[in-house]
């Protein structure tokens, strides 16, 4: 495939506003030619996830969850699943004729999972089988619904717009035909000419290793990505409901301004936080490829957004952002004899993994190490217990607190520490620990959670609103 052309996905909350979406995005004034040489990767329309798997924040369980515990409710949370997306493509489509379309595409893929599920469920009812094995397949499969519909119905609804639209479906898969994730997309893009067809591919890829299984929800990003490395693409784009900003807009508000420029390295310290720009993963096989990426705003036509390239340092020392996590546990580990034994690290990483918490950050001196973790507070007790019972001799300790990042390309300029430590000492913040690394490309200040919301604020007042006094703000849309 020649290069000359972007790969562009499309988050779910962007898909939801689907008016907005082609005015802004899909089509945007362009006519003939001009529509071509975009591929596009697609999410599940916002909630549609939530639904077939459990909610990514308050963990209400969706279809995925009550099937695996075995609750029989499980179909009629797929039935709630297929009237949502029919009340979306009742939304959506003006032409009577694509709706039905549509709407049977939703029936069958439907009525497909919801066959797979009884043949499962009547299974296990015998009693003598376990289906654990078949969990990470169902799982997959769900989430593939969700790309399959927005995929589908996107494709129909530019046909309806006169463009020749391609619907790629990546999420079909056998058990005898488990290819890579690199395979599945070349044979399918194989025979799309992308300067006269416009490729609507799912977010989903069935392929060997399961994409939910290897990275999470983040999975459609990965797809983004290896289709952009895969077929050279000279540019990728992400659109989101928002700038990616120096700080949180609901915290310091029209203070907010879009970062403009910089490079893969931010994106990955946003992403240790949590606030992923994108996947790492993803970013890493972009960032090898030498491939710039552009973080844009749906909702901001004329905005050109963020671009993320490998080498960008920025002209002048200074902070690009400030973020956080709210929620962190502090494991402290401490014992006596540690000085020039070897071992620990590797014993604590070990329980640490086994319960699956994140490790932000991680500091150590003669006798004590100390894990900052994302996770919740269930794992890390059983994190403490296990570490007690593993090293007698040591004393183990976890206390909440939270985390504030000042973070840039280049923030060596002589003063930031002190500066950053007065304002929050302005603000009465006490600072419980401090972590800055010797390529200055972040600065981590470990507070009270009760006091994370005044921290974003107070270092976000005097590390870039001080610096830039004139600037603009430019809230998320």
């Amino acid at each position: 495939m020649m290069s000359g052309h972007s790969v562009e996905k499309i988050g779910g909350t962007s898909m939801a506003a689907t008016s907005t979406l082609f005015e802004n995005v899909l089509i945007a004034g362009r006519t003939g030619r001009r529509l071509y040489d975009r591929i596009f990767v697609v999410s599940a329309y916002a909630g549609m996830t939530d639904l077939l798997l459990e909610h990514k924040k308050t963990g209400e369980p969706g279809v995925f969850a009550r099937f695996a515990g075995g609750d029989p409710g499980w179909r009629e949370a797929l039935d709630r699943v297929g009237a949502a997306m029919r009340e979306r493509n009742a939304g959506m489509f003006a032409r009577s004729q694509s709706r039905e379309q549509a709407d049977g595409f939703v029936h069958r893929r439907v009525g497909l999972l919801r066959a797979c599920l009884d043949d499962l469920d009547r299974l296990r009812g015998h009693g003598r089988f376990s289906l654990d094995e078949q969990m990470e397949t169902v799982r997959e499969m769900l989430a593939g619904l969700g790309e399959a519909h927005s995929a589908h119905s996107t494709a129909l609804l530019l046909g309806d717009r006169g463009v020749d639209a391609a619907f790629v479906d990546l999420t079909l898969w056998r058990a005898d035909d488990r290819a890579s994730l690199d395979r599945r997309i070349r044979e399918a893009l194989a025979p799309i000419d992308v300067a006269s067809r416009m490729p609507i591919v799912t977010g989903y890829a069935g392929c060997e290793g399961g994409m939910v299984r290897r990275y999470a929800r983040g999975y459609s990003e990965m797809t983004f990505s290896r289709i952009a490395v895969l077929t050279g693409a000279r540019r990728a784009i992400i659109h989101k409901e928002f700038h990616l900003s120096s700080a949180d807009p609901k915290l310091v508000g029209d203070r907010a301004r879009k970062i403009g420029r910089t490079n893969y390295d931010v994106a990955d310290q946003l992403a240790n936080l949590g606030m992923e720009a994108i996947h790492p993963r993803a970013g890493r096989g972009l960032r090898q490829a030498r491939i710039p990426l552009c973080v844009r705003n749906t909702f901001q036509r004329d905005d050109e957004g963020t671009l993320i390239c490998g080498d960008y340092v920025s002209a002048e020392s200074r902070v690009e952002i400030v973020a956080g996590l709210r929620e962190l546990h502090a494991l402290v580990f401490f014992e006596q004899d540690m000085v020039g034994e070897k071992g620990y690290d590797s014993g604590i990483l070990e329980v640490i993994a086994r319960h699956g918490a994140w490790i932000v950050s991680k500091s150590s001196n003669a006798n004590t190490i100390t894990h900052y973790l994302s996770g919740n507070a269930e794992a890390v007790t059983r994190i403490v217990s296990d570490l007690e019972a593993g090293f007698p001799g040591a004393r183990v300790t976890a206390r909440p607190c939270a985390m504030v990042a000042a973070i840039g390309s280049d923030i060596s300029a002589p003063g930031l520490i002190p500066r950053a430590l007065d304002a929050l000492e302005q603000s009465g913040i006490a600072v419980l620990a401090l972590q800055h690394q010797v390529r200055n490309v972040d600065v981590q200040f470990v507070v009270e959670r009760e006091t994370f919301d005044a921290a974003v604020r107070a270092l976000h007042a005097a590390l870039v609103e001080e610096a830039e006094p004139g600037m603009s703000g430019l809230a998320a849309a």
